[in-house]
This record gives structure tokens, sequence and C-alpha cells, in this order.
């Protein structure tokens, strides 16, 4: 194999270097990938709150300050560490395709295949990837609530506060939020509900000036402020029966799609038992059945049984045996799976993790799928939703094919390790990417005893399916020449926009010091303690 061109832009300075220093604590705190998201949580670890409470409050700030990235109309999954028991509980609120999906209006064009995530053969249409027939039954509610009622100790209504206050302030324009929006400009601007919402004056909206002190320009969501006090109100479960679920399946089926009351009544997220993958002296929780679990599984086990002895810091040969351990996983993966084909573009997934005073734990990713979802905005609730179809294989006859009430495979992958008088949470986004980001730290972590701002600081490299490998060209040149001696590598570097590798979120636990972590390059993400707030 050799190393395949390169990633690197020609005018991108080589020795730019970003760093973002791990938070330690002996406090609770969150992280996540924006900074007014972890500060709302982090106000319920002050106020005493369960790490729970906190996760519930973060997760739908979320939806409203990184809304092209997750929210109510998404899905996701978590993990959950109670410190008192050690036990770890596993809630899959995954998607699952409308019972009324008709498979013969997804029909492939000749030749070509998408610039979405995953490189599906083309749809006429795209009707899979945007629009209403590429929506699921959003499940992020149900789940938060399941989480809630597990181990929540504050009012389910009192932590929907901080989402609602900042919907009806409106989101802040700053140069991020105008780089992410123009990059979906043209499908935004076709739906009316999207445009009014992402688009001001029909087009993309521009920062102020770096100098002003006032932000100025927001994007407000009143409808969808108020679709939040409902489900304050009355509870997630106000999403999934009653006038709102009725107004969110009326919106949807005028648009085009499938999605009926039955769907959303249908939803049922499930508190299971996670899988635990035996490491090093160490156990990893994951999520089992369709999402990253499985696949974490198989690359640590491939370690286990071909790792050779490893010095202090990592080498050539480790990252050789981590490249090797994640592709023999991938190719399992995609036979037994499915979710083969190349990913192609930015995933609109978002983490967060939080550790309380207590050492309870919980991490948790939630996801509209591709960026901005199905890039419709609902007209009586003010819900962007998701394109969970896009999850699936549109060619039928495989593991992972499109049908009617079927679950999605998703490539999300929270996880928790404990062992080695250590407990870690962690988790990311970005599709496919995500895998090997958690499994390489969780790797360097046993196998070189780093801590979470060693971990972050690493260059790291991406095997996400079975081609070329994407290698942090910091990593040298003599891992560069080890990993092309049998892989296709791709030279690249994180960055701001798009970033070839996972941005990662995580806390960990020593003794009674608390710490937490992200990545560097992402602007808005941020680890916050409560004292911090």
């Amino acid at each position: 194999m050799a190393i395949v061109g390169s990633a690197l832009s020609p005018y991108m300075s080589r020795n730019r270097r970003v760093t973002k220093p791990a938070v330690k604590s002996h406090g609770g705190i969150v992280v996540s990938q924006n900074r007014a998201a972890s500060e709302a949580g982090a106000r319920v670890l002050k106020a005493g709150g369960h790490a729970a409470d906190a996760a519930v409050a973060t997760a739908f700030a979320l939806g409203i300050v990184e809304p092209w990235m997750s929210g109510v109309g998404g899905v996701g999954a978590a993990l959950a560490l109670d410190a008192k028991s050690g036990k770890v509980t596993a809630f899959d609120f995954g998607g699952r395709s409308p019972k009324g999906l008709k498979v013969e209006d997804f029909r492939l064009r000749q030749a070509g295949a998408d610039a979405d995530l995953f490189g599906w053969p083309l749809v006429e249409g795209n009707v899979n990837t945007v629009g209403a027939k590429a929506v699921v039954a959003p499940t992020q509610p149900a789940g938060l609530a399941l989480l809630h009622r597990t181990f929540g100790r504050h009012s389910w209504g009192e932590l929907l506060q901080p989402a609602i206050a900042l919907a009806r302030e409106g989101h802040a324009v700053d140069w991020h939020t105008t780089l992410v929006v123009a990059t979906a400009f043209a499908d935004l601007a076709k739906d009316p509900g999207a445009r009014e919402r992402f688009l001001p004056n029909g087009a993309p909206p521009v920062s102020p000036a770096a100098t002003d002190p006032d932000p100025g320009l927001r994007l407000k969501m009143p409808k969808l402020a108020e679709t939040l006090s409902i489900l304050a109100d009355r509870g997630a479960a106000a999403l999934y029966d009653g006038p709102l679920a009725k107004a969110i399946a009326e919106d949807v089926r005028e648009m085009g799609g499938y999605l009926s009351e039955a769907d959303l009544a249908a939803v049922a997220p499930r508190s299971v038992l996670p899988r635990a993958i035996a490491y090093d002296g160490r156990t990893i929780h994951v999520l089992p059945e369709l999402n990253g679990g499985p696949t974490l599984a198989m690359a640590f086990k491939h370690l286990s049984d071909n790792r050779a002895p490893i010095g202090k810091t990592p080498a050539a040969s480790d990252w050789f045996a981590y490249a090797t351990a994640m592709r023999h996983a991938w190719e399992w993966r995609f036979k037994h799976m499915g979710d083969a084909g190349e990913l192609t573009a930015p995933t609109s997934t978002t983490h967060l993790a939080v550790i309380d005073r207590d050492g309870n734990v919980v991490t948790l990713t939630q996801t509209l799928l591709s960026l901005f979802g199905s890039r419709i905005v609902l007209p009586q609730s003010g819900i962007l939703m998701n394109n969970g179809i896009n999850w699936f294989d549109p060619r039928p006859g495989g593991p992972n094919a499109l049908a009617p009430g079927k679950r999605v495979l998703a490539n999300y992958a929270p996880a928790i390790m404990t062992g080695g008088n250590r407990v870690i949470g962690l988790g990311g986004c970005g599709g496919r990417k995500i895998i090997p980001a958690v499994f390489q730290l969780l790797a360097l972590n046993a196998d070189f005893g780093f801590d979470l701002d060693t971990s972050f600081h690493q260059p790291r490299i991406d095997v996400s399916g079975v081609g070329r490998i994407a290698v942090d060209h910091r990593l040298g040149a003599a891992v560069l020449d080890k990993l092309s001696s049998t892989f296709d590598v791709v030279p690249a570097e994180p960055l701001v926009y798009t970033n070839p590798f996972t941005i990662a979120s995580a806390v960990a636990r020593s003794a009674s010091t608390n710490e937490a972590a992200t990545e560097p390059e992402q602007p808005w993400a941020e680890a916050v303690s409560e004292e911090m707030v």
C-alpha cells in the first residue's frame, strides 16, 4: 500500500498548534460541544443534582445552542455509572423507520454515490437524506426521560428551563454559526421553516465584528420554545401522544413523509445491560446491538490477541496495532451488521459527558444524523427533524437494507471504562469516525496510563472503514511509513472544519479528583466544573 495524496491544505501552517487544557475538580464537571450548554449542566451539579440531571439539562440546551447537531427531533444513546454500586446501565433510544414507509419510493439512480455521510448509491431526489421521507420517529425526549426517571433528583420541568430560556433568547450568531449554516444553505433555503429559522434575509447569518461587545443578531426559536414548555409541563410523553404528537405527524405527512401518530406512540426507549469488554485489567462498558459498541468489542479483542509488548509512549508499532485491530473490526461490521460504504460528509451528532461530585457518570450521544438532519423545520412545533432513514442501505438484500418498522444501525459509541484505579466516560461525534476515536482514547489510557489532558492532545489516526486511513501528520515519518506499508494512508490534521477526526469529549475520576477534556480544535466545546458557574 502507500501514502495516497494528502488532506493537508497547501495554505495551512505546518507549525500550528492548538491546546485546550483539561479541567480538574473535586466537584462535578460537564463537558459538551458548547460552553453555554456545559454551563447549564454545571449549574445543576452546583445545586446538588445527579449527573443524570445535569445530562438532561445539557442535552436539551445543546438542541438550542448547537441546533444542527441534535435536539428534540433526534435520537441517541447513553450509559450511566452508579458510583456506590459500580453498576453501569445502558439506555438505548435509537431510531426506527416508520411502519408506513414505502421502499419503492427510494429508487436508485443508475450511477453515482451520494455526497452525504455513507456514500450510498444515489437515490432519486435524495429522499433518503433530505426532506420528510427521510424522517424516523424522534426518541431523544423519551430517552432523556428514562434516564431521569432512573437516576434524577431534580424535577423534570426544572431541567428544561435553561433550554427554554435559550430558545426564547435565540441562538447567538458568531463566525462558527455562519460557517455551519453556509454549508447547508442550498437545502435550508428550500424549506420554509428552515429558511425562516436559519436564513434571515434569505442568506446565512453573518457574525458581527469581532470587537463588537454586543453579539446582536440571534436566531429566534419561539415555536420550539413553546414545544419545550409543553414537554416541561406535561413530560416527554406529550411528544408521543396528544395534540403535539398529532401536530408533528400531520406536518411530516403533509410534507410527504411517512411518520404517523402510531409511530410516535410506539417509541419505547430501553434500559438494558451493557456489553462488557475485558481489556488489560479494565472493563469497557458499551451498548449492545445496533451501534458502535459491538465493533469496539471486536477491535479490543483483536488488540488483546495480537498485541506485542509496549513501551512507555506510543511507537509506530502501537499505531500499527491499533489500525490493524480497527480494520479487522470494520470488516466484521460490514459483513455481519451492514453499513458498508465510504464516509464522505460531516455528521450531525453531539456528545456530552458528566461526572458529579459523588463520582456518578453519564456519557450521552444524541444526533440528527446528517448536518441539520433532514433539513426541514416543522411549521407547528418548530422542531428540526432527523434524517434517520439515511442510516439504512438503500440497496435491497443486505443486513442493513431499508425496510418499514426496522431499527436503524447507528455509529455512536458512548463508553465507560472501569479498572486500573480509574473511571472514564467518553464518546464523540463524527459518524463512523466515533468508533476509532473512542477505541484509541481508551487504549491510550489503558496501555500508557495517559490522563485525559495528554490523551486529547495526542495526534490520532482514523480507521473508519476498510478503505484509506487518515493519519495526523504530526505523528511523524516513522508512523506514516509503518502504516503505509500495509494501508493506503492520507496525511491529515485536525481542523475547525471539517475535522478528519472525531470531536470527542470525556470525563474521568481517580480517587476523589474529577477530570474532563474535549477536542482542542472545536471552538465551542468546553468542560465546565460546578466551581466555574
